[in-house]
């Protein structure tokens, strides 16, 4: 296997965190599974990733139920008709996916928009899954102009995606530093033990202010040079993983593409 999975077993609900290799930028597949199915929640940028991932869900022994886009950026769906399930999104980020057209993966893999368009809307709020209570957040701002957050309240989870990356360097694409400040601190919850990054491997509530240091530099730093930006955020966090993140978020802001 290309990617690491870490598996997190909470009594009746077990997850399976499928974080893709460093070459497919550490996209984070979670695999929630229920007593008698699986949800997976955002489909990988790669479709050999998202392959994998399948492959691996499969050898759980018990259906995949539904895959949940949690936002419009490709490389949480790029692979996501590889799944052959139901795909469930955000109505808000159902119409941005579908604004983006026909894509291809890093391995220049055509992907379809119709294929990985979602057909079930999601709404804010509780829903039951094979007796788990999901709960359902719609979120403006910050990484991009809007997200899901999935609680699993009775076991302590947090599904964050993309408002938290851990140990790699983060997109400011989207350029709403504050607004992504006032997230991270609304997610601040004791209560909720674990939290599953878009890119890198589960944490606890630490990641969340590690993601808050990471903004306020990144908003001192960000000026008008993507360049300069990325030597002084890769200076300021050394150990940090993925700089390529660095270069997709300088192409939003300045035009300059991705080597």
């Amino acid at each position: 296997m290309k990617g690491t999975i870490t598996v997190i077993d909470k009594g009746n609900v077990r997850v399976h965190s499928y974080m893709a290799p460093d070459a497919s930028i550490n996209v984070t597949t979670q695999l929630i599974e229920t007593p008698t199915r699986i949800v997976a929640v955002d489909g990988q940028i790669n479709v050999a990733d998202a392959d994998e991932v399948v492959e691996y869900a499969h050898g759980l022994g018990k259906p995949l139920d539904r895959l949940i886009i949690t936002h419009e950026h490709p490389d949480h769906f790029q692979g996501a008709a590889r799944f052959n399930v139901p795909i469930h999104a955000l109505p808000v980020v159902r119409d941005q996916m579908a604004a983006r057209g026909d894509l291809q993966d890093l391995n220049g893999i055509p992907i379809l928009a119709a294929e990985v368009a979602p057909t079930a809307p999601i709404a804010p709020g509780v829903e039951v899954i094979d007796g788990v209570p999901f709960v359902f957040e719609a979120v403006s701002g910050g990484e991009t102009a809007d997200q899901l957050v999935i609680r699993l309240p009775e076991h302590g989870l947090l599904v964050a995606q993309d408002l938290v990356y851990n140990g790699t360097h983060v997109f400011v694409g989207h350029n709403d530093i504050d607004r992504w400040q006032d997230i991270l601190q609304d997610l601040a919850d004791p209560a909720y033990d674990t939290v599953l990054p878009g890119h890198g491997l589960p944490a606890g509530q630490a990641v969340l202010v590690e993601m808050a240091e990471y903004l306020k530099a990144a908003r001192e730093l960000l000026g008008d040079d993507g360049e300069a930006y990325k030597q002084a955020i890769m200076e300021r966090f050394p150990t940090r993983r993925i700089p390529f993140i660095i270069d997709i978020g300088n192409y939003y802001l300045f035009g300059t593409r991705p080597a």
